[in-house]
């Protein structure tokens, strides 16, 4: 892998906000907004220097703007389907590539793409 370029860390945020019993189900685009402005302002926790953040939306979190430091991309489908498609999209460069989910079979499918993976718990809450 590239060491000289910004890593990708790509976020499942349907998957990051429903592993905190929180309430979000009660209001799935603040939740994930509120996502967004941890990730925003925190960073992720263990990580030194510059890396390109980007939360992948569905359902009812659509719509969800992007704000410095963070790009909110809203899957036109399967959310799933859409961070394999930004992995894969990547491959050419040599880039190091983070995804952040539990969910296994997406963990299985970027994993085969050369990305690295992280749970749920290594975003700041």
């Amino acid at each position: 892998m590239n060491d000289t370029v910004a890593p990708l860390v790509v976020v499942d945020a349907a998957n990051v906000v429903g592993s905190v019993p929180d309430g979000w189900w009660r209001d799935r685009r603040g939740a994930t907004e509120r996502l967004r402005d941890r990730l925003a302002s925190d960073g992720l926790p263990g990580r030194s220097g510059p890396v390109e953040i980007v939360l992948v939306v569905e359902g009812a979190a659509r719509g969800v703007e992007s704000v410095p430091g963070v790009r909110v991309e809203s899957a036109p489908g399967s959310g799933d389907d859409h961070m394999v498609a930004l992995v894969a999209g990547v491959g050419a460069d040599d880039r190091p590539v983070l995804v952040v989910t539990a969910d296994r079979e997406l963990r299985r499918r970027v994993t085969a793409l050369g990305a690295d993976v992280a749970g749920p718990r290594s975003v700041p809450r």
